[in-house]
């Protein structure tokens, strides 16, 4: 036990370092600080003062340990892309293995996802990845699951009209759940695909595992995913 917090503190302290993470030390806050403690408002301007470029920001939220992060940007060197995680002890790796492998259309956001209209700006982003999150199968622990109508408007506003939402599930409540919540929120549904892997797949990029995809297939669980975006 002591081992497993003496390592936690230590990724703590190295993502602290990262070029690659900005964080929100305070919740109440709607600034972000880089590795420096330099206090930025990023929001409406990651392309500008992160990335330095006009391409398309890609948001994983939920990133855990930033897998999908990290192998859609090494695939998509055209494209950026943002890990957001309240955890850093989760986003060390990925934030790391980013840096390691000089990524530079790589960053990861500390803060929580019910604050990213803090962070992200109207329509400043292109897509969204929703990967394995916590399903909360309690029903009065609903208005905590990320695809519970309350999230679904923020994404709304901040992806650009026609903007996406992707999502990767083995729980099949949860997976249905968003299934019927995004439709009952006026969402158009582009693509619907229970065990994924039982067929040839749908895009190249769903052959990605997570940490916690690779755990679910050894438990014998299947992989789901659907697609939709708001008409509006």
């Amino acid at each position: 036990m002591a081992g497993g917090r003496k390592n936690k503190r230590k990724k703590i302290a190295e993502v602290n370092t990262l070029p690659n993470v900005f964080q929100c030390p305070e919740y109440h806050e709607t600034q972000l600080y880089d590795a420096s403690g330099q206090r930025l408002d990023l929001k409406g301007h990651w392309n500008e003062l992160v990335f330095k470029n006009n391409n398309p920001i890609t948001l994983e939220l939920a990133c855990g340990k930033g897998d999908y992060t990290v192998a859609l940007a090494a695939r998509y060197p055209d494209r950026n892309f943002i890990g957001v995680d309240i955890k850093g002890p989760r986003i060390h790796a990925g934030a790391k293995h980013a840096v390691e492998q000089g990524l530079h259309n790589v960053a990861f956001a500390r803060i929580k996802i019910q604050n990213i209209l803090n962070f992200f700006g109207t329509g400043e982003i292109d897509e969204i990845w929703i990967t394995f999150p916590d399903p909360y199968p309690k029903d009065r622990h609903e208005k905590h699951r990320l695809t519970y109508k309350e999230f679904l408007a923020k994404y709304e506003q901040v992806l650009k009209p026609g903007g996406v939402v992707n999502f990767k599930m083995d729980d099949m409540d949860m997976f249905h759940y968003t299934r019927d919540s995004a439709l009952a929120y006026g969402c158009e549904m582009l693509y619907y695909q229970e065990d994924i892997y039982s067929a040839p797949l749908e895009r190249e990029e769903l052959s990605i595992k997570t940490f916690y995809e690779k755990q679910h297939i050894a438990d014998g669980r299947t992989i789901n995913y659907l697609r939709f975006r708001f008409k509006s």
